[in-house]
């Protein structure tokens, strides 16, 4: 008894579930509903002659009315396509049935069938012309066959609203459903498009971090070893050793801190969990001199000055990274020894950035002239916390970055 009770629980919430489906299933786009609506004809027409069979005999249909009876079930197997056509070719034959004093009731299902499809199908107004037009017709076609039959007329006014307020309630219930599907639908693309978006923002996001780290460590790089190189070259007699071991041990410095960055910026990619979950500390403004430094050792003679309190997480990195590809830029393309001057001070609720160096520009068509992703970069990063970067020749020659940077403006989201 144990294994049969869950088994007929099971069966039963099937088929619930089948009529909820059939229920909820807009009929006009229904699969294989020619083939129902067929079946449902012959199972009308069935149900129809059983009545008229069962029924009062002296009013069973002779051969006329058998046909007439069967004929008015034909047009169900299209109520779907065209229901108001159906309605019309189902009345065809119902009118002159009922006329010959035939059973009244067999064909009552057959035109409830139809009104209840064109309620269900079609607008409020369609449903009440034609219900008002059907039900005209029925009670003339009684009051001329039955002029004493008032309580025929109830049933039969009574039968018809039912079936046509069964339709609209179906129809309503159907868009309601719809409607909640929709939104769902419309709720998984949104999330769908969000995840995608927050996808593109952090590979970008990493996209600037590996480029800000490898352009400014390389270059330091290349900086240092080509001043180890001219040491090894300039005078190979008398050596300097304390210089070339300067150099060496600025190389491998850049290269730990770079490393150090790069195993941080990498451990992102592997991690599975949320983006923000993920991040380490964001290098802030407290990390400028070691920039300044870093630039100092490749040559670049700077000048610092940092007039700033405590700034958001996102602008301090804001303003880290721009400073950090600006002094690169200087390294790479300003010449020996540029004079380059950093400033960050807050204004009128800002954190404002300068670099300004006095060196050498790109000779026009030159490799160095060529725009690179730098500033671009640098751009981004500014517009990511609400802010602006501006970048050009300097009034005296070199080049000048500007930044501002509302302070008030923590995303939170870069790096």
């Amino acid at each position: 008894m144990n294994s049969v009770q869950p088994t007929t629980t099971a069966a039963r919430s099937r088929i619930g579930e089948r009529v909820m489906a059939a229920i909820n299933r807009d009929p006009l786009t229904a699969p294989h509903r020619t083939r129902n609506d067929a079946l449902l004809a012959v199972a009308w027409a069935v149900l129809a002659t059983a009545m008229a069979l069962l029924g009062d005999k002296g009013l069973r249909p002779d051969a006329l009315g058998w046909t007439l009876l069967l004929a008015a079930h034909v047009p169900l197997v299209w109520r779907r396509h065209r229901p108001l056509l159906v309605l019309l070719a189902v009345m065809v034959c119902i009118a002159p049935y009922h006329a010959l004093e035939n059973n009244h009731a067999a064909p009552i299902f057959a035109t409830m069938v139809v009104l209840y499809t064109i309620a269900a199908t079609g607008t409020v107004r369609r449903t009440l012309l034609t219900g008002a037009a059907v039900l005209g017709v029925t009670l003339i076609l009684n009051a001329l066959t039955n002029p004493d039959g008032t309580v025929e007329i109830l049933r039969i006014s009574g039968w018809v609203f039912a079936f046509l307020f069964c339709g609209i309630d179906v129809r309503y219930y159907r868009q309601y459903v719809a409607a909640i599907v929709e939104r769902a639908e419309r709720a998984e693309r949104t999330r769908e498009e969000e995840a995608r978006r927050r996808v593109a923002e952090e590979r970008l996001r990493i996209a600037r971090d590996l480029h800000d780290l490898l352009a400014h460590s390389i270059t330091l790089i290349g900086v240092q070893t080509s001043v180890a190189a001219h040491v090894l070259a300039a005078d190979p007699e008398r050596l300097n050793r304390e210089a070339i071991a300067k150099s060496l041990d600025d190389i491998a410095g850049t290269c730990r801190t770079a490393r150090g960055e790069l195993r941080t910026t990498l451990e992102l990619l592997r991690e599975q969990g949320a983006v923000g979950e993920a991040r380490g500390p964001l290098p802030g403004i407290d990390g400028v001199p070691d920039l300044v430094a870093a630039a100092r050792l490749a040559g670049a003679r700077v000048a610092s000055e940092v007039r700033v309190g405590e700034a958001p997480p996102a602008v301090g990195a804001a303003a880290y990274r721009i400073v950090q590809e600006a002094l690169t830029n200087v390294v790479r393309h300003a010449g020996p020894e540029p004079a380059v001057r950093v400033e960050l001070y807050e204004e009128q609720g800002a954190l404002r950035v300068s670099v300004t160096d006095d060196g050498r520009r790109p000779a026009p068509g030159s490799t160095a002239s060529v725009p690179g992703y730098g500033l671009v970069g640098m751009r981004e990063r500014a517009r990511s916390v609400g802010g602006t970067l501006d970048a050009g020749p300097g009034d005296k020659g070199g080049f000048r970055v500007s930044a501002v940077l509302p302070v008030g403006s923590d995303r939170g989201g870069e790096r």
